[in-house]
C-alpha cells in the first residue's frame, strides 16, 4: 500500500478532521448567507462577489489547525515512531501526509468558496453576481490554491513544533495578529508588512476585484507583487518551511 494511501487512511480514521472540514464549509457558506440575506434595494444592487467570501480566511485557518493535529497528534500519541519505522525515509512519509492534507484543503476551499457565491446569488437575487472576469475566477476557485498552501505551511509547523497548542497558536496568530502588528514597526514596518506570506496569499485572491459594498480598501490596495507571483511568493514561503521542517525531523528524535 502506498504511502498516500495509508495516510488518507490514518487522516480519515479520526473525528477531527471530519469536524474541521464540515466547520470550514459552514462558515465560508454561513458568513455569505449572513452578509447577502439582509441586503435590500440599492444594497442588493451593489453587492459583488467579494461580499459573498468574508467567511473564508476563517476557514481557512480551521483548515490549517486541520492540517497541524495531522503531525502533531502522531506525536503525542508516539504512533509517529511505528509510522518511521513502517517507512524508514522520514521525508517520503511526512511529504506523503503532506500531499493528502494539501490536496483536502484545497477541495474544501473550492467547496466552500463556490458554495457561498452559490448562496449569495440565491439570496441576493438582484445583484449582479456571475463571474466575469477572471480575477473573479481568480477569488473563488483561487481559495482552493490558498487552502492548500497553507496546509503545506500547517504540517510544516506541526513537524517543527510537534506540539498542538503551540503549533495551533502559531498558526492563528500570525496570519491574523503577527502580520498586521508588522506594520507598527517604524520606518519599515509598511515595507515589511507588503512581503509578508499570507498578506501575499489575500493579494493574489483580492487584486482586481470589485469591492463594491464593503469599500475598495477592503482586500487592500499596497501590492507588493502581481496576482500570480504572489502566490508563487506565497507558496515558496511553504516550500522553504517545509525543507526545514523535513531536515528538522530526519535529524531529531521521534
Amino acid at each position: 500500500m502506498s504511502v498516500i494511501a495509508v495516510e488518507r487512511i490514518k487522516l480519515f480514521s479520526t473525528r477531527s478532521p471530519w469536524w474541521c472540514m464540515i466547520v470550514a464549509a459552514v462558515l465560508t457558506v454561513g458568513f455569505a448567507a449572513l452578509t447577502t440575506g439582509f441586503l435590500k434595494g440599492a444594497e442588493e444592487q451593489q453587492a459583488t462577489i467579494f461580499i459573498t467570501q468574508p467567511g473564508a480566511q476563517l476557514s481557512q485557518m480551521v483548515m490549517m489547525v486541520m492540517a497541524a493535529l495531522a503531525v502533531t497528534t502522531e506525536y503525542r500519541f508516539g504512533t509517529i515512531r511505528t509510522s518511521f519505522q513502517a517507512v524508514p525515509q522520514r521525508a517520503a512519509l511526512l511529504l506523503g501526509k503532506t500531499a493528502v492534507v494539501a490536496f483536502l484543503a484545497g477541495v474544501i476551499g473550492l467547496i466552500a468558496s463556490f458554495g457561498a457565491w452559490g448562496i449569495g446569488t440565491l439570496f441576493a437575487s438582484n445583484a449582479d453576481l456571475s463571474i466575469n472576469t477572471g480575477a473573479e475566477w481568480r477569488l473563488l476557485a483561487g481559495q482552493g490554491l490558498v487552502f492548500s498552501i497553507s496546509a503545506v505551511f500547517a504540517v510544516a509547523v506541526g513537524i517543527l513544533i510537534r506540539q498542538s497548542a503551540g503549533a495551533i497558536a502559531i498558526l492563528i496568530l500570525w496570519p491574523l495578529l503577527v502580520e498586521n502588528l508588522v506594520n507598527l514597526i517604524p520606518k519599515v514596518g509598511d515595507d515589511l508588512a507588503r512581503w509578508a506570506p499570507f498578506a501575499n496569499g489575500s493579494s493574489f485572491l483580492n487584486q482586481g476585484q470589485d469591492f463594491g459594498l464593503a469599500g475598495q480598501g477592503a482586500g487592500g490596495s499596497d501590492f507588493a507583487l502581481s496576482p500570480w507571483w504572489a502566490l508563487l511568493y506565497f507558496a515558496g514561503w511553504a516550500a522553504a518551511l517545509m525543507t526545514i521542517a523535513l531536515v528538522s525531523a530526519s535529524k531529531r528524535d521521534a
